[in-house]
């Protein structure tokens, strides 16, 4: 299956699999290259697909969609980090999707300010 796992900003993964293991909102599922189309809603988790060497990729993800249709599986998610070991993936994925989390926060913040002071300009405006 051709995989493709994409955040908003790059792909992070463009790659033939034999074998996907996810988790849906349902549970965790496993896709094969015979399997019907098929779509889900990610939840955040561990995403693990096997190459066509054999060699297994582990990838947390945050929350997305996966889409099969055909032989190709497209992901999208909102975040995803690579790691070699389950341990060093969970290190990895605390540390990014934390450290996006005060960005997203951060940028929340300044919007919601800006937003305060255009509808107080457009109060004085009017009156």
């Amino acid at each position: 299956m051709k995989l493709k796992l994409m955040l908003p900003t790059r792909i992070l993964v463009d790659d033939l699999a034999t074998k996907i293991v996810c988790e849906g909102r349902n549970g965790y599922f496993c896709l094969l290259p015979r399997h019907v189309d098929f779509v889900s809603a990610l939840v955040p988790g561990i995403f693990s697909y096997w190459s066509t060497e054999g060699h297994e990729h582990l990838i947390a993800v945050d929350e997305g969609t996966l889409v099969k249709c055909d032989d190709e599986v497209l992901v999208s998610v909102r975040n995803a980090v690579r790691g070699t070991s389950l341990a060093r993936l969970r290190d990895l994925a605390e540390r990014e999707f934390l450290t996006r989390d005060e960005h997203e926060r951060l940028a929340q913040s300044a919007l919601a300010r800006l937003e305060a002071a255009a509808l107080r300009r457009m109060g004085a405006l009017e009156s």
